[in-house]
Order: C-alpha cells, then sequence, then structure tokens
C-alpha cells in the first residue's frame, strides 16, 4: 500500500510540474509580446532566446542568435511603430526541459511604409528549452496568414 501512495505522489509531482511548465512558457510568451508592444525593446526580446536561438518571421524576415535577433528587433519600429500583438488558443507540450508550443496570432499594427494601419493574423510555432531553470525560446517561427489594411479588411485585400 505504501509503495502505492509513493507512485501516486511521484505521478502528482510530476503532473504538477508540467502544468508549472506550461505557465511558465505562457510567461515567457506573454514578455515577449510585451516587449514587441513596448517599442520591440530589442534587448528585452534577445533576453528570452538562448544563445542560438532562430526567429524566423517567413516573410518578415530572419534572425539567427541572440545577437542577431537583438539586431533584427532593433530595427523593428522602423517598420512596425505600433503593434499589438494578441496571441492565443496555446499548445504546449512539454518533454523534460524541452517544450513546443503554437500560438495563433491577431495584431492591429501600423506599417511605417504609407503609414498604413493593418491587420494581422498568424501562427507561431516555437521550440523552448530550460537553461538555468528558467524557460526560452529556442526557435520561432512565424507564418503569416494575412496582413490587409485596416479599412479593406482581409476578405478584399491580402498583402504581405
Amino acid at each position: 500500500m505504501a509503495t502505492m501512495g509513493v507512485a501516486t505522489m511521484e505521478e502528482l509531482e510530476r503532473r504538477l510540474r508540467v502544468l508549472e511548465d506550461m505557465e511558465a512558457i505562457r510567461r515567457l510568451k506573454a514578455r515577449y509580446c510585451a516587449y514587441c508592444d513596448d517599442g520591440y525593446d530589442a534587448d528585452g526580446i534577445a533576453g528570452l532566446f538562448t544563445e542560438d536561438a532562430v526567429w524566423d518571421g517567413g516573410i518578415r524576415g530572419r534572425a539567427e542568435g541572440r545577437e542577431g535577433i537583438r539586431a533584427f528587433f532593433q530595427r523593428a519600429p522602423l517598420r512596425l511603430p505600433f503593434a499589438v500583438h494578441m496571441v492565443m488558443n496555446p499548445v504546449i507540450e512539454v518533454d523534460g526541459d524541452t517544450a513546443r508550443g503554437t500560438w495563433y496570432l491577431f495584431q492591429p499594427c501600423t506599417f511605417a511604409d504609407g503609414d498604413r494601419a493593418v491587420w494581422g493574423s498568424a501562427r507561431y510555432d516555437e521550440e523552448y528549452v530550460r537553461v538555468d531553470g528558467a524557460w526560452m525560446f529556442r526557435s520561432l517561427k512565424l507564418t503569416s496568414f494575412f496582413w490587409t489594411p485596416f479599412d479593406r479588411g482581409w476578405a478584399r485585400e491580402r498583402f504581405a
């Protein structure tokens, strides 16, 4: 009987750890969005990624390594001076000290080129790793569904 109790306790501890890890990854994603929406704080964003991470925005560009990611986001406000990252529908799968996640993005923003109000929608596919007890991005891939003028909507006009 005592052995069964220990196994049950171990299972509960494992399950609790996974839930805590999932919550830590949600907070990591929330910090990423907050830094993006605060004028693309390049130092803050870069600090969320491992040294060898990859940020792949598809049509938005690609950056490799923490310093490459920092440099990319230092230029981001020149392209997107305003953005509100609303992420939703997370699916997070934890496997020890690594994890994968997908999120959907809906984003009102301003394209600097032409000072255009734009709606955007995309999917994030991400890999995370625990480093010194904290979760970090190992890779982030953004797959765009649409970026379209606010006044026209995604049904009438889609552009990249």
